[in-house]
């Protein structure tokens, strides 16, 4: 039989899961709003700001860095190119890769997006204060190894 300790442990857990998922809902609906103002759906967006940031990438590598199925990624990367956003790059020492990188429309279209889009997230989230934002992500790194490992 569970003590009372235990059951208010696993409401508590319970609430805290339902409270963690409607915010990242209400979140991720407010940024996807926003993100398609620009003229992109949040896939493409996501493809674009990995290869914005963090330069030329792998398009094998893409789907699981922008968590989508890798079946998406020539989906997309295929959408973005058309639109003439990002263009492919052979490796010059292995022909199994290809990489994916900016064209200098997607780099002009990332300089100009890219930032209003960084102030809507600040915006978003400004409801927390700076150490609140520093403990928060501290507290859910925590939990997020904590759950990897359980």
């Amino acid at each position: 039989m569970k003590d009372q300790n235990n059951l208010q442990q696993e409401d508590l857990s319970l609430k805290l899961f339902v409270v963690l998922n409607r915010t990242l809902d209400s979140i991720k609906n407010r940024v996807e709003e926003d993100i398609r103002c620009l003229g992109l759906n949040p896939t493409e967006f996501a493809v674009l700001e990995l290869i914005y940031n963090k330069g030329d990438q792998p398009i094998q590598k893409i789907g699981e860095k922008v968590l989508i199925a890798s079946s998406s990624t020539t989906y997309v990367v295929d959408k973005l190119e058309k639109k003439g956003l990002i263009k492919r790059n052979p490796c010059p020492t292995d022909r199994r890769i290809t990489y994916a990188g900016l064209t200098p429309d997607g780099k002009d279209l990332m300089d100009e997006i890219f930032p209003k889009h960084k102030t809507t997230i600040q915006q978003i989230l400004a409801g927390l204060d700076v150490n609140e934002k520093e403990t928060m992500i501290q507290q859910l790194k925590k939990l997020g190894y904590y759950a990897k490992g359980v």
